[in-house]
């Protein structure tokens, strides 16, 4: 977003910052600049608003908002400071037909304007940030969606008629089919015609049913305003962001009002820029405001969120003190009520963004400041324990890097082979590949003409790789290979590459101590690296690494889970794991897991409460199933001498 300094000021009041220090300031505890440019009028700010912080920040409020919590000064001008008092009127009715996808919308009328150029003042606030002044009544709206970051649209109230003494409008789902026709974007574009596929929200004259804007994308031509408006209707609303997302993707109609809509701007913002609207219009239009109208159908308020100094500081990884933290939050406008160790926390009413705990941790640090978080380095340990194959496999590495070996990693999928998958992702990668040598020669014959290029006298790879192989007795069998590979000439294996994988061999042996059964063939050799390294000792002054049970895929169950919770009294002397593991043994072949969740001891005796959950991979499970594994376990606990709860 481009951020003019002139306008900042206008809420900053006289500061001791340049621009240079504003954005210096922004860009260490706010936001992302891509760069500052200085003309001979302004100083603009291009600041990369993330979407965390667009519901607020797509405006120059909330920018000098940021300046002002960041340097601990309160703003001059406020214009969300005080909620306005705005006449009302009957001259206009609102529908909502579905609340979730518009909870608010509110029109504003105003009577006798005159439409011309804007004030130089304002043409040149709005070229300094990249727009197109048009006229008096849509540079206001666009004058004051920048500042606040509500965007707002005007009719002339004209251009539709009345009924029943009153303006009309509706606020509705579109129909499949439905056409409407928007506005132009720029000059030398004309009206687009757009048919609707039914998902989109439309705002409607009541009392022809015709379109007359994509809300929250873009107005329609129909009562637009022109030279010769006298009598204007401004619309300020709340649509559902992620409906405007989808609809402006979806059109291809992404502009500056559907951006601020899609990153949900608070639902009590409308009001403050109607009040705003109001004033500019009569300012630089004249006129006369009849009143507003407000259907106000969905209220949202922020929650209040527990917020404990400790983990703040354990998070952030800095001491910082509660009073200073209490201070910062309440310098972004948050209702603080502190409860000893545990804070109950509400953010201002325009931040839509502070949810969670961490949100208000993520404040706290970014306005003390990063640069208070001191780097510390962790301790150096001593290494007691190493995984043979890892330490062999470095060393391995080592050895052929420093002979002029490069590392390649190759495909684990052959177009034919021993082991054939079931649902292969193409006809050349259906099966599991069971060495790694018809890969290394793929590769030596892809880049054996390279040598002159990468300035080599030939080409030289390797790989440590995992193959898979089919046993009569095990089935699917998979090891650790390790394969060497050379190639001398452009045109293929010659005869000249054996010496340098020989003698590269013979290394890598003096390393092992023990030679390997290696399989060597034109220029490439593979041995079996996992039963090397089994049989071969911990190296010396290490404790060996346990291996790790092997993991195998299954399945998830599509079907619903069931779940039920027993509660026992057991001899005190009783663990939880020994109970547990009873529980199971009679649990029955669909339990998929057993948690506990409560734990006391009293008089001697201890409560154990578990929760168990049964699965089917086969089909929806009937409770009775389970109430009879339920009961095998509680005629079990019964004969342990235990009490169900």
């Amino acid at each position: 977003m481009l951020v003019s300094w002139n306008w900042l000021q206008d809420y900053l009041g006289e500061t001791k910052l340049t621009a240079q220090q504003a954005a210096e300031l922004l860009g260490t505890h706010a936001f992302e600049l891509e760069r500052v440019v200085v003309t001979d009028e302004d100083t603009i700010i291009d600041v990369d608003v993330l979407p965390n912080r667009s519901s607020d920040c797509l405006s120059h409020r909330g920018i000098a908002h940021e300046l002002a919590v960041i340097t601990d000064t309160p703003l001059a001008f406020d214009p969300l400071q005080t909620p306005p008092q705005l006449a009302t009127t009957d001259q206009i009715k609102v529908t909502i037909v579905d609340p979730q996808a518009c909870p608010r919308f509110t029109a504003s009328l105003i009577t006798d304007v005159t439409v011309k150029p804007s004030p130089e003042w304002l043409q040149r606030r709005l070229r300094a940030i990249g727009q197109r002044p048009i006229n008096n009544i849509v540079d206001a709206t666009n004058y004051v969606m920048f500042a606040l970051g509500q965007p707002l649209h005007a009719y002339d109230a004209d251009l539709f008629p009345q009924h029943e003494g009153a303006w009309q409008f509706t606020v509705r789902r579109a129909r499949v089919g439905e056409i409407i026709s928007l506005l132009p974007e720029g000059e030398k574009e004309v009206e687009r015609i757009v048919e609707l596929t039914g998902s989109e929200l439309l705002i409607v004259d009541g009392s022809s049913d015709t379109p007359i804007g994509l809300a929250g994308v873009k107005g329609g031509a129909f009562a637009g305003v022109h030279s010769g408006t006298k009598n204007i209707i401004i619309e300020a609303a709340h649509f559902d962001p992620t409906l405007t997302r989808q609809t402006a993707r979806g059109l291809g109609i992404v502009i500056d009002a559907s951006k601020r809509f899609e990153n949900e701007p608070a639902r009590d913002l409308p009001e403050y820029a109607q009040a705003a609207i109001v004033a500019l219009i009569k300012d630089i239009a004249g006129g006369s405001f009849v009143g507003w109208v407000d259907e106000y159908l969905t209220r949202k308020t922020n929650p209040t969120v527990m917020f404990r100094p400790a983990r703040a500081v354990a998070m952030l990884g800095v001491d910082i003190p509660p009073p200073t933290m209490q201070s910062i939050l309440a310098r972004i406008g948050a209702t603080v009520v502190s409860d000893g160790d545990t804070w109950q926390v509400t953010g201002p009413w325009e931040r839509t963004d502070l949810l969670l705990e961490e949100d208000l941790i993520e404040e706290v640090g970014r306005i003390y400041g990063y640069e208070h978080i001191a780097a510390v380095a962790p301790e150096r340990q001593p290494l007691t324990a190493v995984n043979a194959q890892q330490y062999y496999s470095e060393q391995i590495r080592t050895i052929l890097l420093a002979e002029g070996f490069s590392e390649v990693i190759t495909s684990s999928f052959r177009p034919k082979d021993q082991i054939q998958l079931a649902n292969a992702l193409a006809s050349d990668k259906s099966y599991l590949r069971s060495n790694l040598r018809k890969n290394i020669t793929e590769v030596l014959d892809r880049n054996a003409t390279l040598p002159d290029l990468l300035g080599t006298t030939d080409t030289r790879v390797f790989e440590l790789g995992t193959v898979f192989s089919k046993d009569e007795e095990q089935g699917l069998v998979e090891h650790t290979a390790l394969a060497v590979g050379v190639r001398t000439k452009s045109t293929g294996y010659s005869g000249k590459e054996d010496k340098i994988v020989e003698a590269t061999l013979t290394k890598l042996n003096e390393l092992i101590g023990v030679t390997p059964d290696w399989h060597i063939e034109q220029g490439v050799a593979e041995c079996n690296l996992t039963a090397l390294l089994t049989a071969l000792p911990t190296p010396s002054g290490y404790e060996p690494v346990a291996s790790a049970d092997p993991v195998t895929y299954r399945p998830f169950s599509v079907y619903p889970f069931v779940t039920r919770d027993i509660a026992l009294w057991v001899d005190v002397k009783l663990s939880a794991a020994e109970v547990q593991a009873e529980i199971d043994a009679h649990a029955g072949p669909l339990r998929v897991r057993t948690t506990l969740f409560d734990e006391f001891s009293k008089d001697g005796r201890t409560s154990f409460a578990f929760r168990l959950v049964f699965q089917s991979h086969e089909k929806t499970l009937d409770g009775s199933e389970v109430d009879g594994y339920m009961q095998a376990i509680y005629d079990a606990a019964t004969k342990a001498g235990w009490e169900v709860r």
